[in-house]
């Protein structure tokens, strides 16, 4: 569509002529007030060339948050969000607000189309969906999943539910995770010890007790979530009520109508770490005892050996594993699972699941023994292990 506006005395027309242009600058055809002014406005039909240019020009828009933060569109990809709400007033709300609506519709219509309602699904993610809490994507992702028993069994246990929904490879990289560990672990120990790798086999095999049963949790905890937990009461503390807000990785993206700021991202590297020092100290009791036991039976039956094998002292052992939990641990699991695998890996790779799994294994491979080696110079460093002579 094209307009032309022409100014011209009322005397002067020619029928034949399309656009009228004027002999004299339009000033000093204004300025001259006895001379009445006509527009003439001329339509032409866009032709198929602009309109394609025209759809060329549509910006991707991707979902958005009120609050600044980042956002998750629910295919692997991720973009940024604005730097924050605290100079926009009450902006972010009415953004937050229209993000959680436009999620709610779109979420319906999924299910709609699936021949699904409300009342079909899980409580907590109706909850979520008439909330406006959770994109489209993730819905598409809860019905794919339920097609399968097994996925569908697992999906009755919200923590799972809620690791499955935000990353439909968390099983692969649990199993990935606790398959790699004892070979590479083991592999740790060796390099650490070389040749009194047999004649600390006792330690060697606690170290690697703890750390199996420390893997599922080192990839549970930090897992990006789809939170789909209850409000909590009224009556909850402050302090509940700020880690209830902290996501469970503390660099995972934000889905579109929610935020985080920077100190409920701290929160969530406190919260974890929390967590896994509970778990680490927990895991290595369990690790030091058996290995006590298998040192005094190995007494027991070897009473001339020469080789004087002393017990490992459980209670230092313990919390020492705990604070290398909490601290390394955490910290390296948390940038693994928040940064390299949603932010790098998958926006990159997520329509190719077979060669994601492929580099997600050798990375976390490499980051499993990377934290066996930290943990042999740590524990020698404290002195809770020493080196044979």
């Amino acid at each position: 569509m094209s307009f032309a506006i022409c100014f011209s005395p009322s005397s002067y027309s020619s029928p034949t002529s399309s656009k009228l242009v004027p002999s004299r600058p339009i000033l000093s055809s204004l300025s001259l007030p006895f001379l009445p002014l006509r527009l003439r406005l001329t339509l032409s039909p866009p032709t198929t060339a602009s309109l394609k240019h025209r759809r060329k020009q549509l910006p991707f828009v991707l979902f958005s948050t009120g609050g600044g933060g980042d956002v998750y569109n629910g295919d692997g990809s991720s973009g940024g969000g604005g730097g924050g709400g605290g100079d926009s007033g009450n902006g972010g709300g009415e953004d937050e607000g229209n993000a959680g609506d436009k999620n709610r519709e779109k979420a319906i219509i999924v299910l709609a189309e699936a021949g699904r309602s409300l009342e079909t699904v899980p409580k907590d993610l109706a909850a979520a969906i008439q909330a406006g809490r959770i994109p489209a994507s993730v819905v598409s992702r809860f019905l794919e999943l339920e097609k399968s028993a097994f996925f569908r069994w697992l999906l009755q246990f919200g923590g799972f539910k809620e690791r499955l929904l935000a990353d439909d490879l968390f099983l692969a990289k649990v199993g990935i995770e606790c398959g790699v560990g004892i070979f590479t672990k083991t592999a740790a120990e060796y390099d650490r010890r070389r040749e009194n790798f047999f004649n600390e086999l006792e330690i060697v095999f606690a170290d690697v007790v703890m750390a199996i049963l420390a893997d599922f949790m080192l990839v549970y905890l930090p897992a990006p979530t789809v939170s789909l937990r209850p409000p909590l009461a009224t009556s909850a503390g402050s302090i509940a009520k700020f880690f209830y807000n902290c996501p469970d990785n503390a660099f995972q993206v934000a889905l579109a109508g929610t935020s985080y700021s920077l100190l409920e991202r701290i929160g969530a590297i406190v919260r974890n770490g929390a967590k896994l020092f509970a778990v680490g100290t927990a895991s290595s009791l369990v690790g030091t005892a058996v290995t006590n036991a298998l040192i005094n039976a190995k007494k027991a039956v070897n009473k001339s050996s020469d080789v004087e094998v002393e017990n490992v002292p459980i209670l230092s052992t313990s919390v020492a594993y705990g604070v290398y939990m909490a601290v390394s641990s955490n910290l390296r699991y948390q940038v693994l699972a928040g940064i390299i695998e949603q932010r790098i890996l998958e926006p990159l790779l997520h329509q190719h699941k077979l060669i994601l799994s492929a580099i997600c294994f050798a990375v976390r491979t490499g980051n499993t023994y990377l934290g066996s080696l930290l943990w042999v110079d740590y524990a020698r460093l404290i002195g809770i292990q020493k080196a044979h002579d």
